[in-house]
C-alpha cells in the first residue's frame, strides 16, 4: 500500500476534518482573539504589517469567519435580495432577459467581493414571503409608480436601491440608471440619417421610468420634427403579446420605414413580420431594438442594439445598497447615471443605391 493509501486508512471513519478557528488563527499569528478579529474585519488601530500577517495565517490555515457569528455580532444576516416589481403579480421570470441575466451575475459578484449573498426573489413574491427572509437590505429594478414592495420594505427599515429612477417620491436610498431620453433621441436621430421618413415605437404599457421616459422622448421628438407618432403598446412581460404587437405596427397604414424596439425580444419580433410582409431589412425597413444579446450579432441581418451597460449598474447598485447597510453611504439619495452604447449593425444602415454607368457606344461610321 502506498504512502498516501496509508495515511488515508489511519483517519478516523466517518469524521469530518475540523475547520480552522479564529483561537487556531490567533495561536498560529501569536496574537490575541481581539487582534484577529479587528485585522479581519477592518477595524481598530492595528500596523498594517500585523494585519498583513493576521490575513496571510488566516489563509493558510483557511479559516473563514463564521457567518452565524457574524449575525450575532453585527446583527446582519448577510443576505441581500434582488427582484424586479414593475408588473406588480403578473408572472414574469426575468432572468431569462439578457439584461436582468447580466445584471443579476455582476451583482452577485459584487455582494460577495464584500461578504454578502444574493438571493433572487420572484417577481410576484407576496410580502408575507418577503417577511420570511432575514435580508439586510434589496435591490428593486424598474420599481413601478407608488411601488407597494419598496414603500413596504422602507416602512420595516430595510434599505432599498433602484436599478432605474424611481417615479415620483418613491423613497429609496439611491439609484442607478441610464439616460434615457438621450438614448432615445441619439437613435431616432441615427434612423433619420439612414434615410427614414416615418420612425416608429414598440413600447410597453408599464408605468415604470424606463418605459415612460423612452416613450415620452420619443413623443417629444415626433412633435420637433413634425412627425405623426406611430407606436403599439403592450405588456412587456407577455413574450406573445410583442409579437402581436410587432404586427400590428408593420400592418398600419402609415406603416413606418424604421422602427426601435424598446425591449429585449422585439428584434426578432419586428424581423419576423417584415418578413411575412415582405419587407426586406434593411432596404424597406431599419431596425434597432434595446437588449444585451450577442445573438443579434447572427442575426439575418444582424440587428442594431442599444447597449444599457447591465454589468456597470448590477455593480453599482450592490455597492450603494451596502453602503447603507453599513452606515457608510451619505445621508442623502445618491443618483448615480451611466452611459449607454449604440451597437451599430447592419439592420439600420440602409445600402446605397447602385447606379450602373454604361461605356459609350462607338458608332460603326466611327470606326476605322
Amino acid at each position: 500500500m502506498t504512502a498516501a493509501g496509508n495515511h488515508q486508512a489511519s483517519r478516523p471513519v466517518g469524521r469530518r476534518l475540523e475547520r480552522a478557528g479564529i483561537r487556531d488563527v490567533a495561536a498560529a499569528a501569536g496574537v490575541s482573539i481581539t487582534t484577529v478579529s479587528d485585522a479581519l474585519n477592518g477595524k481598530g488601530r492595528l500596523p498594517d504589517a500585523t494585519r498583513r500577517h493576521v490575513r496571510e495565517v488566516a489563509d493558510r490555515l483557511g479559516y473563514r469567519p463564521s457567518a452565524a457569528a457574524r449575525t450575532l455580532r453585527t446583527g446582519r444576516s448577510g443576505l441581500i435580495g434582488l427582484t424586479v416589481t414593475t408588473y406588480g403579480e403578473e408572472p414574469f421570470t426575468f432572468t431569462e432577459f439578457a439584461y436582468f441575466a447580466e445584471m443579476a451575475r455582476a451583482a452577485t459578484s459584487a455582494a460577495l467581493a464584500r461578504g454578502y449573498a444574493l438571493v433572487i426573489l420572484p417577481a410576484s413574491s407576496r410580502h408575507d414571503v418577503w417577511g420570511n427572509v432575514a435580508l439586510d437590505g434589496t435591490v428593486v429594478v424598474d420599481p413601478s409608480d407608488q411601488d407597494p414592495v419598496v414603500t413596504e420594505l422602507v416602512r420595516q427599515g430595510v434599505p432599498v436601491v433602484s436599478d432605474g429612477r424611481p417615479a415620483g417620491s418613491l423613497p429609496v436610498h439611491a439609484w442607478v440608471d441610464n439616460d434615457h431620453e438621450e438614448a432615445v433621441l441619439g437613435i431616432l436621430d441615427h434612423l433619420a440619417a439612414a434615410g427614414a421618413r416615418r420612425i416608429g415605437l414598440l413600447t410597453g404599457t408599464s408605468t415604470d421610468t424606463y418605459t415612460r421616459l423612452s416613450t415620452t422622448a420619443y413623443l417629444e421628438w415626433c412633435e420637433r420634427i413634425g412627425q405623426e407618432p406611430v407606436y403599439e403598446a403592450y405588456p412587456a412581460h407577455d413574450p406573445c403579446a410583442g409579437a402581436v404587437a410587432a404586427d400590428r405596427l408593420l400592418a398600419r397604414p402609415d406603416r413606418p420605414d424604421a422602427v426601435y424596439g424598446l425591449f429585449d425580444p422585439n428584434g426578432t419580433d419586428l424581423l419576423a413580420a417584415a418578413r411575412r410582409y415582405g419587407l426586406r431589412v434593411p432596404d424597406d425597413l431599419l431596425l434597432v431594438c434595446c437588449s444585451e444579446s450577442t445573438g443579434y450579432a447572427a442575426t439575418e441581418p444582424p440587428i442594431t442594439t442599444l447597449s444599457l451597460k447591465p454589468r456597470r449598474i448590477g455593480t453599482a447598485v450592490v455597492q450603494l445598497l451596502i453602503d447603507a447597510i453599513e452606515g457608510v453611504g451619505p445621508a442623502h439619495p445618491v443618483q448615480q447615471v451611466m452611459p449607454t452604447e449604440l451597437i451599430i449593425r447592419t439592420s439600420s444602415q440602409r445600402r446605397p443605391h447602385r447606379t450602373t454607368v454604361s461605356p459609350p457606344r462607338t458608332s460603326a461610321r466611327g470606326e476605322g
